[in-house]
């Protein structure tokens, strides 16, 4: 079979499960050939062997079981960086690339930074601050060890050396720390426990612990709102991502939690995305 006809007949295969079964298809068959995307097209015509289809259809049997591509090929691309994700890791989606670009936006060139990143998962918001902002020192935390080890395996294979790692719930974490902090960044579970999605698509693969939190799914924002100013610096921010459908009860966490000069930020589909405000 030609790559380019196999490529034709999965992708209807994938439809029932992907809202882009092409492009489905073409990571998984270049992820099976060692290859990237850009040999698919320019051999096309190339015939595959009985071996290459073979493993090519087993990965494509856990995308028919909904298994997100990100957990089938162990990676996932994030600010240009490819980082390792699996099981443990929250799979990091291009709009939180947005509180990196707020964060470096407002922080343009400044040396003397101390950013902590609250759940940092694979670590993809630290890691791509990190390579920004060399000069910047990062903290970077989870409460799940194995999700730890896999940010700290992409730092190492990203030679990124400024960031410290350490465990625990979220600022149990640092509390042996005495340094305060310029910025807090934090993509925090914010999913209602409820929710029916947690039990549909690619979600149900992910970790529950790493998606849901409380009733209202603001359990954790709360949390972190209410005891990040004891960890800031005076006139420092604290910014976090939220669910698109929470910007009301958002702002008010953060006006009930003192905070000043509060900015709610959209996303490029026009939904609020991230919020963020100054320690008074």
């Amino acid at each position: 079979m030609q790559i380019s006809h196999l490529i034709k007949t999965t992708s209807k295969l994938l439809e029932s499960v992907s809202d882009s079964p092409r492009l489905d298809t073409e990571v998984l068959l270049a992820h099976s050939l060692q290859k990237n995307r850009t040999y698919l097209a320019t051999w096309s015509d190339k015939k595959l062997t009985e071996q290459e289809i073979y493993t090519f259809n087993k990965l494509l049997k856990r995308r028919q079981q909904g298994e997100p591509i990100a957990y089938i090929t162990g990676t996932r691309e994030f600010w240009s960086l490819n980082l390792t994700v699996n099981k443990d890791t929250l799979i990091p989606r291009p709009e939180t690339e947005l509180m990196v670009e707020e964060i470096l936006n407002r922080y343009p060139q400044t040396d003397d930074v101390h950013l902590l990143d609250l759940g940092t998962g694979s670590g993809a918001i630290a890691l791509a601050l990190a390579s920004e902002r060399p000069n910047w020192k990062i903290t970077a935390t989870d409460q799940s060890n194995a999700a730890l080890n896999i940010a700290k395996q992409n730092a190492k294979q990203l030679g990124l050396n400024n960031i410290q790692f350490f465990a625990g719930y979220w600022f149990e974490a640092i509390k042996h720390e005495t340094t305060q902090f310029n910025i807090i960044a934090s993509n925090p579970p914010y999913i209602p426990s409820a929710n029916p999605h947690l039990s549909q698509g690619d979600v149900r693969f992910e970790p529950l612990s790493a998606l849901a939190s409380g009733d209202d799914g603001l359990d954790d924002i709360r949390h972190i709102c209410q005891q990040a100013p004891k960890f800031l610096k005076a006139k420092a921010m604290l910014i976090i991502e939220h669910g698109f459908d929470q910007k009301p009860q958002i702002l008010n966490i953060f006006k009930d939690s003192g905070y000043k000069s509060i900015q709610q930020i959209f996303d490029m589909a026009d939904n609020p995305r991230l919020c963020s405000g100054i320690k008074p």
